[in-house]
């Protein structure tokens, strides 16, 4: 069981809290708004209304404690450099803050966030990857250059096996699994014969991965 701490209850601080919750771990929040306190209280290991920029506050929850740390004020920019500021001058082990635009993910970083978190800059990537073509599935982003996408296989592969057309060599692309229908196959050879309407999991530079799957 872990331990978390989030500051700030707007709808992403909000789900996240009760997501944390449900998976079985102590989750302590704070935000100003009374309300919005009351409200996840129900779900929450504990919660309180206070000044989360305060540093004899936030010194007073033992922040040292904490597995990791969550910032996602969203309404203030000031407020949340701030939060995320004192947080790691408390010991914070990790620190992970909410952006609002690629300025305020600098900003963030530069005062100490471990991670960012750009919920509609992200939203927006996968949801132009996801639609920009039809034989791409599931996308998760790991950095600027990489992700991990679920696409549709190539024509001229069906029936090939993986050692036949060499995709690692040829397009420095790894294939996690193999997915048929609603089984996902994890254990993949040299000998793993591709069939008409799999799905493959690969790991790859964006990249590569367009110019391999031609979307």
């Amino acid at each position: 069981m872990k331990t978390f701490l989030l500051l700030g209850l707007g709808r992403l601080g909000s789900k996240l809290a009760k997501e944390l919750s449900e998976t079985g771990h102590e989750v302590m929040v704070v935000d100003r708004n009374e309300e919005r306190v009351n409200k996840v209280m129900p779900y929450v290991t504990s919660a309180q209304i206070g000044n989360a920029i305060d540093p004899d506050f936030l010194e007073g929850l033992g922040i040292k404690n904490f597995d990791a740390c969550f910032v996602t004020m969203h309404t203030d920019f000031q407020n949340s450099l701030e939060a995320t500021y004192q947080l790691k001058e408390l010991g914070a082990k990790i620190v992970v803050s909410r952006a609002e635009s690629d300025t305020h993910e600098k900003f963030l970083l530069k005062n100490g966030a471990d991670r960012v978190i750009y919920p509609e800059k992200q939203v927006a990537k996968w949801t132009a990857v996801r639609y920009i073509s039809e034989n791409i599935g599931n996308f998760m982003e790991l950095d600027d250059e990489h992700s991990i996408l679920e696409v549709e296989i190539r024509d001229e592969w069906i029936g090939k096996r993986m050692d036949e057309i060499h995709i690692r060599k040829k397009y420095d692309i790894n294939v996690l699994a193999v997915k048929k229908g609603d089984q996902m196959n994890m254990k993949i050879g040299p000998d793993t014969v591709f069939e008409e309407g799999d799905l493959l999991v690969v790991l790859g530079s964006i990249k590569k991965i367009k110019k391999c799957f031609k979307y």
